[in-house]
This record gives C-alpha cells, structure tokens and sequence, in this order.
C-alpha cells in the first residue's frame, strides 16, 4: 500500500507537467510563429518479485513473471513543427515562410539565433531587424532615400526595393532560410528565437523555394500552430488522469486505516 502512494503520486506530477504544458500552448495561442509542445510520457523501473521463466516444476517454467511499476515520468517535451495559418498582413516588410526553414538573426552576443517570426522591421540605419532589434542575417540594409511602399520580397527572398522616384527596383539582398537534420531539438531562447544544440545538429542553409526549402512570402505572418480544441480536449483527459491518482492515493489511505485499525 505504501507503494501504490508513491506510485499514484508520480502520476499526479505527471498530470501537473501536462498542465503547465497546456497552458504554455494556449497562452500563445496568438504569438506569431509559435510551435506548440506535447509531453511524452515513460514509465519507471519495475520490482521484479519474479522473474519470467522460472522453474514452477521438474519439467516446467512460469510463463510470466510477477514486476510492480513504480510509476510515470516525463521522458520528453516534443515541439511539433506543422505549418501554422497564414494571416495577412499590410506592412511590407512582414515575411511568412510556407515550408520549411528559418530565419537567421544575430544575437547581441555575436551568436546566432533561427526564429519563424517574421515580422521585422527596419531600424534607423536601415537595416532589416526583429521586433527585438536583432539583425536579419545575411544583413538586409536599404539605401537612402529608398520608398519604403515599394519594399518588395519575392517567394526566393530577393528583396528589391525603388530609390529617389526611379522606377527600376534595386536589388537590396537576399534572405536565407536554415533549416536543421533535428529541429525538434532546437533549443528555445523565449521571444520567438531558437538556438542550436547538439541534438539539433549544425544548420544547413539555403535560399527560400529551392532544395526543398520553403518560400517567403510577404504581406503575411505565419501564426501558432497551436489547435485549441485540441488543447481542451488534453486538458479535461489530463485532468481525469489526475484525479484517478488522487483517488489511487485516498484508496491507499483507507486501506492503510483499516489495516491500522485491526487491533482493538
């Protein structure tokens, strides 16, 4: 009985990190280019009282043996990276990637950082930067006197742009995509950037359409990827999966007063 607290209890952590996990995804239900997690469960070591294929007679063997789990834990949080909703956009300057890739921006570090939010901006220099004010690599810088409704991003991240009223674009640079052998093992910085990390492997670059890459398509912001209603729905099973261990728990405290109770 004693174990079956300890037990139910890991399950009740379990439920806790579900929790904590849901909440994360709806409360950046709106967060542009967010990628929604999901915990991945595994359960503990066993107590193997016995062991399968032990002799029960001369000439036989038990069939199964006799393990009593000790419970749950989380063995990962996987971030799922499916493609979110496109919504349009009036600003020039934000980019969506259809497909697959990141944008690449440079920290104030020096290092690098992968994010799918692309709505940038251009800073006082003239350079294409993040919300954050991080630089788009490669860098994007528009010329003087540049007309920034004519600020144009193709589908293979050419941007081109018109300068003092002449009416033939400048090629002003180009955008690059990264993508990763693992992306699901990107390491999460907060404010929409990623990082690498050994399990992600190096980045692989390339221009947005072409081997495999996906497309930039401006006007447009790609949104979370996360489902509400999938997220209510693991949130009332989650919810369940906790009381069941709560009740584990009061059925092992009952079992234990009674049994406590036997001697008058």
């Amino acid at each position: 009985m004693v174990r079956s607290l300890w037990t139910a209890a890991t399950g009740m952590n379990a439920q806790q990190s579900q929790i904590d996990t849901i909440s994360n995804n709806l409360s950046n239900v709106n967060t542009t280019g967010f990628k929604q997690q999901r915990v991945e469960f595994e359960d503990l070591m066993y107590q193997t009282e016995e062991l399968a294929g032990t002799p029960a007679t001369e000439d036989t063997v038990t069939p199964v043996g006799v393990q009593m789990g000790t419970g749950v834990k989380i063995g990962a949080t996987q971030r799922m990276f499916s493609q979110g909703s496109l919504q349009s956009s009036d600003n020039t300057t934000d980019v969506a990637v259809m497909g697959e890739g990141f944008f690449r921006v440079q920290q104030y570090d020096g290092s690098f950082a992968y994010t799918r939010d692309g709505s940038f901006k251009i800073d006082s220099t003239g350079q294409l930067v993040t919300n954050n004010g991080l630089r788009v690599m490669p860098e994007i810088v528009m010329p003087e006197n540049f007309d920034a409704q004519t600020l144009a991003i193709s589908s293979d991240g050419r941007v081109t742009v018109k300068v003092g009223g002449n009416d033939t674009p400048v090629n002003v640079g180009q955008l690059e995509l990264y993508r990763f052998p693992n992306q699901a093992g990107l390491k999460a910085n907060g404010t929409n950037l990623f990082s690498i990390s050994q399990a992600s492997g190096n980045a692989i670059p390339g221009r947005p359409g072409f081997d495999g890459f996906g497309t930039t398509e401006q006007n447009f912001l790609e949104m979370s990827n996360v489902s509400v209603v999938n997220e209510m729905v693991n949130m009332i099973v989650a919810q369940r999966a906790y009381e069941f261990s709560s009740k584990a728990i009061q059925t092992s405290d009952t079992m234990l007063q009674t049994a406590t109770g036997l001697k008058r």
